[in-house]
């Protein structure tokens, strides 16, 4: 089983930035493609950004050229990196951890969840 804890989340202003980070424990980490999620109150969990083991990357239109996601496959560690932050931004931000073959952009691609850390943007 793999364990994932979210840090990084809190209260920032309006183009402020914030580093988000997820710790992965269990079966080997390297095995998954690590993605995360952003979900607002009354919205469906929203994909933002997923990595591979050999660092390629993938991200939601909504969040290009803003936010980069990036893995530290030695500390077992996933991070994203938010800059340029919208009120919009607002939500909790979820890690998560699957095994496919493809892109993975979808909730059910996901085997693996953090508890969540939430973000509050400012105005």
């Amino acid at each position: 089983q793999v364990q994932l804890v979210e840090s990084g989340g809190g209260l920032v202003q309006v183009g402020g930035s914030l580093r988000l980070s997820c710790a992965a424990s269990g079966r080997t980490f390297s095995n998954y493609i690590m993605g995360w999620f952003r979900q607002a109150p009354g919205k469906e969990r929203e994909f933002l950004a997923a990595v591979t083991w050999s660092h390629g990357t993938d991200y939601a239109d909504s969040v290009k050229g803003r936010f980069t996601i990036s893995r530290d496959n030695a500390k077992n560690t996933v991070y994203l990196q938010m800059t340029s932050l919208k009120p919009e931004d607002t939500a909790v931000y979820f890690c998560a951890a699957g095994l496919t073959t493809a892109w993975p952009t979808g909730v059910k691609d996901y085997d693996y969840w953090g508890q969540g850390t939430q973000v509050t943007v400012s105005s």
